[in-house]
Formats: structure tokens, C-alpha cells, sequence
């Protein structure tokens, strides 16, 4: 027989059972932070510290006798230690600064004086003698003394300064305590270059301080020298 359609509505779709399978399909899962905000920079390669590769701080011995020699001559010591372009230019310097200055000076602006000829010192309740008192009177030669033998002549017109001679042994008239007529003509006749030659001098003498810590201390690195297996680790050789 023929069918006679219906009024009812038609039938609805199922519904869903919770935990049960979608009729279209699985659910998207949601992605991750990470991958929505990806990070800007990528994490740094764990590795050794800074502090790990510093190189070791070097720690050179101290050469005495290096020192000594430069105390004798200036740079001497630094030829010794085999740096003979910085011992040269020691050596030329610091003589040339003080061997000028004494020209300037006449050649008599290195000296000790005759304790007996100078005035009474008497410092924190002791009345100076000797030697101290010659120095106290003529404090520029505890700067000169320091450019080594060529200061020695002074030491020696020291010991054996007569007043009855004209000229000592050996060096004669050179680096010989002068007179108080001598001392009065080349203040009164000369000019200014007589007290400038002295504090040539003594800067030489100063700076050859310097030139012996270097010798005994020896050199200095601007940088210590480069590591083989840390610089073959960078370019990735083993």
C-alpha cells in the first residue's frame, strides 16, 4: 500500500555520551604555552665558567743578583735577564740624565760634605755625627747614591778628604767636596743652570730605583701567554 507521509518532525541527531567519541570526529587538542609563545632567545649551552678558563696568575722568582747589577750600573741587570733593548735604553737614559746634570753644574754638584765643616744637627734629642750629619747637610746625595758607581767617587773623596790637599787619590778634584770659596763663586758667578744640574741628578737616581725593583721583580706581561689546548678546544681540535 502507499506510504502516507507524516506530520512528525524528523528525528533528531544523537547526542553525545560525555566521555564518548564525537560523531565529527576527535576534538583539537590545545597546543602548549611553549608553542604559542615561542622563547626569544635561545638557552645558553651549559659549559665552564669565566672563572674556570681565567689563565693562573704568573709568579716570577725574584733575581737579587739581577738587581745588584742594575744597582752597579743602570740596565745592567735588565741585559743579564736577556731584555737588552730595555737595559740599553736604561743605560742611556738615566746616564745621559745625570751625566748632564753634573756638566751643568761644572762638575761639582756630586759630593759629601766634611762633617767638621758643616753646622751641628741635633734631631728627635740626638746630636748627629759622622756621616749622618754630612748627609743631614747634603740630603741631595741620598738621591745620587742611587745611580750606583757612578756616585761612588763622592764615597771615596769622603774617606779620604784632607783639607791640607788640593785633590784626592785616584780622582782627584772629581766628586770632591768643594770649598766654601769654590761653592761661593759658582753660586755668585754662575747662573741657575749650577742648582738645576743637581736635581738632574738626583731624578736620575730616583728612577734607577725603578730601573732595580724591574730587574729584581722582572718583566711585566701586558697579557699572560696564551693557552695551546684552550685555544685548540675553541676551534673545535682535540
Amino acid at each position: 500500500m502507499p506510504l502516507v507521509p507524516s506530520d512528525s518532525p524528523p528525528p533528531s541527531p544523537p547526542t553525545p555520551v560525555l566521555g564518548g567519541p564525537s560523531p565529527a570526529g576527535p576534538a583539537p587538542m590545545a597546543s602548549p604555552p611553549e608553542a604559542l609563545n615561542p622563547p626569544t632567545h635561545a638557552p645558553a649551552a651549559e659549559g665552564p665558567s669565566p672563572q674556570a678558563n681565567a689563565p693562573e696568575p704568573l709568579s716570577l722568582p725574584l733575581d737579587p743578583l739581577a738587581a745588584v747589577l742594575s744597582y752597579l750600573i743602570p740596565g745592567l741587570g735588565q741585559v743579564y735577564q736577556g731584555r737588552i733593548g730595555k737595559g740599553l735604553l736604561f743605560f742611556a737614559g738615566l746616564y745621559g740624565l745625570f751625566f748632564y746634570g753634573m756638566w751643568m753644574g761644572q762638575w761639582r754638584n756630586v759630593w759629601i760634605p766634611d762633617p767638621a765643616d758643616v753646622q751641628e744637627v741635633e734631631l728627635l734629642g740626638w746630636r748627629l755625627q759622622g756621616t749622618a750629619k754630612a748627609i743631614y747637610n747634603r740630603p741631595q746625595f741620598g738621591g745620587q747614591v742611587w745611580i750606583g758607581t757612578a756616585a761612588w767617587p763622592a764615597i771615596m773623596q769622603y774617606v779620604n778628604f784632607d783639607k791640607d790637599r788640593k785633590a784626592g787619590p785616584v780622582f782627584g778634584t772629581f766628586e770632591r767636596c768643594p770649598t766654601e770659596e769654590e761653592l761661593n763663586a759658582l753660586q755668585r758667578d754662575g747662573n741657575k743652570r749650577w742648582d738645576l744640574g743637581w736635581v738632574y741628578t738626583v731624578i736620575a737616581g730616583v728612577l734607577n730605583m725603578l730601573v732595580i725593583y724591574d730587574a729584581l721583580a722582572g718583566p711585566m706581561f701586558r697579557e699572560p701567554p696564551a693557552n695551546p689546548e684552550k685555544k685548540d678546544n675553541e676551534n673545535g681540535t682535540w
